[in-house]
């Protein structure tokens, strides 16, 4: 299957579940995870249209966004930092990042304000919430959701756009489900003090799950090897 092929299917996959739920398709974003693909292959998607890409890893997200606006007539990308963010490599992700989807300790949102308030900038971001309880993911319990937000309601350069998490693997989607619909009611509980536009942005769901969160609300889903194929490594 081709691109062109692959994105139509993820799309009509986006548009079904949206009807199910009785959701409009276009209050979801797709955002294509290119991590590992060479910039030919993002641009090559987003001369389809497809214009939202995540990457985890600062140093290859730093390589491929510059790379990106040092060319001309390129497609107009908007660039997610999805992964885990160390406080060292703050200064790096200022000024390239349309949205960062893993703020998750207060130590981090300090050192972004302060990076921000140097260079007089914002930054949108997502909140990580570990619904999952696993050990192994970061992101804030769910139980600490409330303090935090107060707590980052203190750095003024940051726009707390809503929240994100990473659901337990699982071969069947519906297993996850309560853990989107936990996200979900954790948003609702917290969304007089986000700063958003129509709605708070939940970012859930990925290429074997993306159907039944957007299901339970999501309104970005992080899709990789459904659209780019299998990787043949991974990101150091």
């Amino acid at each position: 299957m081709n691109q062109k092929d692959r994105l139509s299917s993820i799309q009509d996959k986006i548009r079904s579940a949206a009807a199910t739920s009785g959701r409009n398709e276009d209050a979801v974003t797709l955002v294509a995870v290119s991590k590992t693909f060479p910039l030919e292959d993002i641009l090559s998607f987003g001369n389809l249209g497809q214009l939202d890409f995540g990457e985890n890893k600062v140093q290859e997200f730093i390589q491929k966004s510059d790379e990106h606006r040092s060319l001309k007539n390129a497609p107009a990308i908007q660039w997610h930092l999805i992964g885990h963010l160390q406080r060292n490599k703050v200064k790096d992700i200022v000024g390239r990042a349309h949205l960062f989807h893993a703020l998750d300790s207060v130590r981090l949102g300090k050192s972004l304000n302060r990076h921000l308030e140097e260079v007089n900038s914002s930054l949108s971001c997502l909140i990580q919430v570990n619904v999952s309880g696993e050990d192994s993911k970061f992101g804030i319990s769910p139980s600490e959701l409330d303090q935090f937000v107060d707590q980052m309601l203190g750095f003024d350069q940051l726009r707390l756009k809503g929240l994100m998490t990473l659901a337990s693997p699982s071969h069947n989607s519906n297993e996850v489900r309560p853990q989107f619909a936990h996200l979900r009611a954790l948003s609702e509980s917290v969304s007089d003090r986000l700063t958003f536009d129509d709605f708070p942005v939940l970012s859930m769901g990925m290429s074997s799950d993306f159907e039944v969160a957007i299901e339970e609300g999501a309104t970005i889903i992080r899709v990789g090897s459904s659209l780019f194929g299998g990787r043949t490594y991974e990101s150091a």
